[in-house]
């Protein structure tokens, strides 16, 4: 079930009274600590931010109608499958703030082999393989017309780095994921669906090393996605868990002597 605004607010708020603050005060945990202090506080003024965002803007006023196919949860904003561009940019689109934070996450674990579940129109994709030239991002889409557009927002900012695989990921993930090294980073936005979510999990854990980061989207967005996120940083392999409200973090690293949760407002 799609949370309704009036519970979304509520669980904002609960979660925004208990969450740690953004300054890293208090913070024991060196992974943590870090990722506060030189990731969410990093307020470098990167040239890669005004080209993403310029694309942006160019779609949040672009009225064309395009044909989408959903294999996922759909949209909460209209249950018609022709949408326009700039509702797509506005709705679907991660705001500025986390494609942002992304970047700067894979720029400071240098992450090269990088994986997306869910292109939408290319702007988060856009942040991840901005951060370093010379890594490998495979993104993942599976309605054809919204795949063109993000084609040719990559063009358009000279991103030669990017490999979009188009389809159902219930038929394309195994095979990219054979022929992917192990993964670095993986950002997981595309069907919102307690079930595949958990699924999707499961199918990149063989894939992970100490150092993976794995970033889960919407997981207060409906019941289905907070089950999903419950059962994942429940699992043993995770060892360390951040929840950040509209995204969650989880780690692998061994130096995590028993698991660890925080909720970090940002």
């Amino acid at each position: 079930m799609i949370y309704s605004p009036l519970i979304a607010a509520k669980k904002y708020f609960q979660y925004y009274i208990h969450a740690s603050n953004s300054k890293g005060h208090g913070m024991h945990s060196p992974f943590v600590f870090d990722f506060i202090t030189h990731v969410m506080n990093d307020f470098t003024d990167y040239a890669a931010y005004d080209k993403i965002e310029t694309i942006r803007k160019k779609l949040l006023k672009d009225q064309t109608s395009v044909t989408l196919k959903d294999f996922g949860a759909g949209s909460a904003i209209t249950k018609s499958n022709t949408r326009k561009i700039a509702s797509i940019a506005k709705n679907s689109a991660k705001p500025r703030k986390y494609g942002q934070l992304m970047y700067r996450m894979a720029k400071h674990y240098q992450c090269k082999n990088i994986l997306e579940l869910g292109t939408s129109l290319g702007i988060t994709t856009a942040y991840l393989a901005s951060a370093d030239p010379e890594a490998t991002v495979i993104t993942m889409e599976g309605a054809d017309a919204v795949a063109d557009i993000a084609q040719r927002n990559f063009n358009e900012v000279g991103l030669k780095n990017i490999e979009i695989v188009r389809g159902n990921f219930d038929e394309t993930l195994r095979g990219v994921l054979q022929k992917m090294p192990a993964i670095d980073l993986a950002f997981i936005d595309g069907n919102h669906q307690q079930e595949p979510t958990e699924r999707y999990f499961e199918q990149l854990l063989p894939h992970i090393h100490n150092n993976t980061l794995l970033i889960f989207d919407d997981i207060h967005w409906s019941s289905g996605m907070e089950a999903a996120w419950k059962n994942i940083i429940a699992q043993e392999s995770v060892v360390c868990d951040i929840d950040l409200f509209y995204i969650g973090i989880v780690s692998f690293r061994k130096e995590f002597k028993e698991k660890q949760a925080f909720s970090i407002r940002f």
